[in-house]
């Protein structure tokens, strides 16, 4: 295992290293500056156009705009936002959430135009169902002498889900459920893997459905408590917003059970647990927004930046300044541990249980949202026939990597976050032209129309 596990180590350093990281900073940056800064200037329309997606009624797809969203948040707030946010700090120092900050404002024009593709490139499935994502929009888009890539793409998709959806989550809730409430690891997966299979029945609509009602009572909920430890520790705000840019740009020297950290790995984790945590470039929320009961791609973009927003710009913050405002970003503590620690330490008795209950909700929705990912992948590669077996295989999934070692899980899905990432990047790059052409008609059309 020792030996498996420093291979995977390898290869991992090698897909996370300088290039990657230059190249999801530099296609997100790319994005942002051709289309003018739009998707950071257009937050409040983003809003407006999510509230009026709360019904898609006499549009094609399959469900409404606003339910498109949940579903990919419902993906994408997940064990990241407080475990990885947790085990950012924890190596990178508070510099890290710097980087996860700036990884996700360019990313709202990664995000921004992977949905914008996805709707414009999409086509009716097998099942009569729209389907779409980066395998398509590099079929449709590219053309068949780039078909491999998408077919890369889906593979490494159906692939990474067991990892970053499945396994990473279903461990992550057995740790904090065993520490918690004592349960053991093995009926915490037997408990997630029951509820997940009577959702998974009811395919993307039932998802849809449960990911709207959820999504936003759980972040809300955990906005809330988040509030309530910084409005306590309100005094220690300005010292830690100076702790988070003075380590961002310099080391992060040694201190209490804090290790420290050198500039480039407040860098390099920031910006792996931001994309682990937003998704953006990894091409895996397009899939969710091909779904949407929508007609303009453009909508369903400004529809779908938000999700990068709301995750990383809200909730992975919240986190991130609960943890250093407590002071126990230094206690040696890391992941899901050192959130909950922080939480414990300003709201004893209760603390702890918000952490909990808040990653068993949150781990639970990514596992459906991925589900519904890897299915499409594997219809692209194999067609219907292959989602039923998938999804059997996923569900079976869930108990096993509950009870198998974290620390290897989070290695082999940040590693497949990256080989994912890959094809999709290269495709926004070919398809920006698209992107941005698409974006000047509507807003010029927009603009006519008064």
């Amino acid at each position: 295992m020792e030996a498996i596990e420093n291979i995977i180590g390898t290869v991992n350093e090698l897909v996370w290293g300088p290039p990657m990281l230059v190249l999801i900073l530099g296609v997100g940056l790319f994005l942002s500056l051709g289309l003018k800064l739009m998707p950071m200037l257009n937050i409040g329309s983003g809003f407006r156009q999510m509230w009026k997606g709360r019904s898609g009624a006499g549009s094609e797809g399959e469900i409404p705009p606003f339910q498109a969203l949940m579903t990919a948040l419902s993906a994408t707030v997940g064990t990241g936002n407080i475990a990885g946010v947790a085990t950012a700090v924890f190596l990178g120092g508070p510099g890290a959430l710097f980087w996860m900050w700036l990884t996700a404002l360019v990313g709202m024009a990664t995000k921004y135009s992977e949905a914008v593709l996805a709707v414009r490139f999409r086509e009716i499935g097998e099942g009569g169902s729209y389907v779409g994502g980066p395998m398509y929009y590099i079929r449709n888009g590219l053309g068949k002498k780039w078909a491999w890539l998408g077919i890369l793409f889906a593979t490494f998709a159906a692939i990474a889900g067991f990892g970053i959806g499945n396994t990473v989550q279903a461990n992550s809730v057995a740790d904090v459920m065993e520490a918690t409430f004592g349960l053991p690891h093995w009926i915490t997966g037997i408990i997630l893997m029951v509820l997940v299979a009577l959702v998974l029945i009811g395919g993307i609509r039932r998802i849809g459905q449960v990911a709207s009602a959820l999504v936003p009572l759980m972040a809300i909920s955990y906005l809330i408590a988040g509030l309530a430890v910084l409005a306590v520790n309100l005094t220690s705000i300005p010292e830690a917003f100076t702790l988070i840019f003075r380590h961002a740009f310099s080391s992060a020297a040694a201190e209490g059970g804090f290790a420290g950290a050198a500039v480039w790995a407040a860098i390099r984790f920031g910006v792996a647990r931001g994309i682990f945590s937003n998704e953006a470039g990894l091409g895996s929320a397009p899939i969710a927004h091909a779904a949407a009961q929508t007609q303009n791609p453009i909508h369903q973009g400004m529809v779908a930046m938000l999700g990068t927003f709301i995750d990383t710009i809200i909730i992975c913050t919240i986190t991130g300044l609960v943890i250093i405002t407590s002071g126990v970003w230094t206690s040696g503590e890391s992941g899901a541990a050192l959130t909950s620690m922080a939480f414990s330490e300003t709201l004893p008795g209760v603390g702890g249980y918000v952490v909990t209950i808040a990653l068993a909700v949150f781990a639970f929705t990514t596992l459906l949202g991925w589900s519904f990912y890897g299915e499409r992948s594997v219809e692209f590669l194999f067609g219907g026939k292959a989602i039923v077996p998938y999804r059997v295989a996923w569900i079976l999934a869930i108990p096993l990597g509950a009870t198998v070692n974290l620390g290897l899980i989070w290695l082999v899905a940040d590693t497949l976050n990256a080989m994912m990432a890959l094809p999709n990047l290269i495709a926004l790059m070919l398809l920006s032209p698209v992107v941005f052409r698409l974006t000047k008609i509507h807003f010029e059309q927009s603009k006519a129309a008064g």
